[in-house]
């Protein structure tokens, strides 16, 4: 059964995520009874109830420090920092925290396409992570000083119009500023003088950071009363994204061809399809030479990436005729991550012969376990074939993309559920959650509270049953857990 709350626009999220005032103070009265403490509780219901986070987006030419940076900004070390060129990242999008705000980074690292040359390859980095940015931080290397590449990302970045803090790098003592100053030739307002190894500066220029970031960024979605909803047509090179988009189109809206790392403006394309105007998030264009691979990979990664962040659904194409790979898998993870509806659209299925159909569905059971919930549409770009199956499976995601049960309802099942198949006895404890409510929507966002640690794997159970019960068919869900607090404990 699906229990969907249609949206009241853009704002409907507010304060209380998800919960109006009379269902938040009812929920608060209970979490007293239980004896947590208000402002924990407060807080987890902010943190789960919260709308898609800003996006910023870090750019500037190779070897200027930006992997380091971006390190410095998420906190820990996942941004691949090497000298060579070609490094391939498996992820390009991280959170991060800073002064009890949470957003998004989009590290655009260093790789560079020698046959492009850097201007071509450096402009085609900056395109792609500005797309899904809400603000920027161009770095530039303060001992160098302005380059006729960072010249250009200038060019660019004016043309997008979107915030931009001027990280100047490589500043390691006093004698460095003076070096940063000479950084207010571009235009780009004062330069921040950092040491991305050190860490000095960085947080001045943090904070300069969250005064360019939207406090909840404006949705490129969903805001105009019958917009057409916004679809990302996504997968590894060469699967036929183009050759898809130009089959439910009816024409050849996208050139298909072979050239890696190809820049162009992007078009969003306006396509009726089931009766139904959809926009189709462009992300065609990347396409993989051998001896170019790692470098293709990279930039179709940015550019899935920024796809993903402007679309309602991730519709994932992926080819049927081959084995699913570690880069079908890492696209599946981007769209989860990212937080968006998902369908899973497996092409050139026409080709396919009994053998191959059994051995793509035992792919499908180990490789795409994590996905088990998303619709599966079986297509051909060649031909045409079921095509008109890809309204149903978006309209599918968007439901449940979209639903809210109320608290109440929520609770009553948790209930039911914990009473018939209680947690695991651990240590002589017998965890429980205790109550919870669904804080936001797209994609539904939960947080329970328990009187014990909840074990992973009786999380997942949840998960499970909420899907079976709910009906939240092809989104992902998001489950956090508070526990209970020994009263007292927070006053040592």
């Amino acid at each position: 059964m699906n229990d969907h709350i249609p949206s009241d626009g853009p704002g409907e999220e507010h304060e209380h995520g998800a919960l109006g005032d009379a269902e938040y103070a009812e929920f608060m009265e209970l979490a007293a009874v239980e004896g947590f403490d208000i402002e924990d509780v407060e807080g987890a219901i902010g943190e789960a109830g919260h709308g898609p986070l800003p996006v910023l987006a870090v750019v500037g030419r190779p070897n200027v420090g930006k992997s380091t940076l971006v390190n410095r900004i998420i906190g820990r070390r996942e941004a691949v920092v090497e000298d060579k060129p070609g490094v391939t990242r498996d992820r390009v999008t991280y959170e991060a925290e800073w002064a009890g705000r949470r957003f998004k980074v989009v590290d655009t690292g260093g790789w560079e396409q020698d046959v492009l040359g850097i201007d071509a390859s450096v402009a085609a980095q900056a395109e792609y992570a500005i797309e899904a940015a809400d603000a920027v931080v161009f770095v530039v290397d303060a001992k160098v000083g302005a380059t006729d590449t960072d010249e250009a990302v200038v060019r660019l970045l004016r043309k997008a119009g979107k915030p931009v803090v001027l990280a100047a790098n490589k500043v390691d003592g006093l004698s460095g500023e003076s070096d940063a100053a000479y950084l207010w030739s571009l235009g780009l307002g004062e330069p921040h003088p950092v040491s991305a190894l050190h860490g000095r500066g960085t947080g001045d220029m943090l904070d300069a950071v969250l005064e360019a970031l939207p406090e909840a960024p404006e949705q490129t979605f969903g805001t105009a009363v019958g917009g057409p909803r916004r679809i990302a047509l996504i997968g590894r090179p060469n699967v036929g994204k183009s050759s898809l988009l130009n089959k439910v189109a009816g024409e050849e809206r996208v050139v298909v061809n072979e050239i890696a790392g190809t820049t162009r403006d992007p078009v969003d394309e306006l396509i009726e399809l089931g009766g139904i105007t959809w926009k189709f998030v462009d992300t065609a264009g990347i396409r993989k030479r051998v001896h170019l691979q790692q470098g293709a990979d990279y930039y179709a990664s940015l550019r899935t990436a920024a796809a993903v962040e402007k679309a309602e659904v991730a519709v994932i194409l992926i080819d049927a005729s081959e084995s699913i790979s570690i880069q079908d898998q890492r696209i599946v993870t981007m769209a989860v991550d990212a937080g968006r509806a998902i369908v899973l659209a497996f092409n050139k299925w026409d080709t396919l012969d009994e053998e191959r159909r059994y051995y793509l569905e035992r792919e499908i059971e180990t490789e795409l376990a994590q996905v088990a919930w998303a619709p599966r549409v079986n297509v051909s770009a060649r031909t045409g074939r079921h095509m008109e199956k890809l309204v149903p499976g978006i309209e599918t995601a968007l439901a449940g993309w979209e639903t809210r049960v109320p608290t109440g309802r929520l609770n009553a099942f948790l209930g039911e559920l914990v009473a018939a198949h209680p947690h695991p006895v651990r240590g002589g404890k017998q965890p429980r959650i205790l109550f919870g409510t669904q804080a936001g929507t797209k994609p539904p966002r939960f947080v329970f509270f328990a009187s014990g640690f909840i074990e992973a794997g009786y999380r997942r159970f949840i998960e499970r049953r909420l899907r079976e019960e709910f009906s939240f068919e092809g989104t992902p869900i998001h489950i956090s857990v508070r526990v209970r607090e020994k009263r007292g404990a927070k006053k040592k």
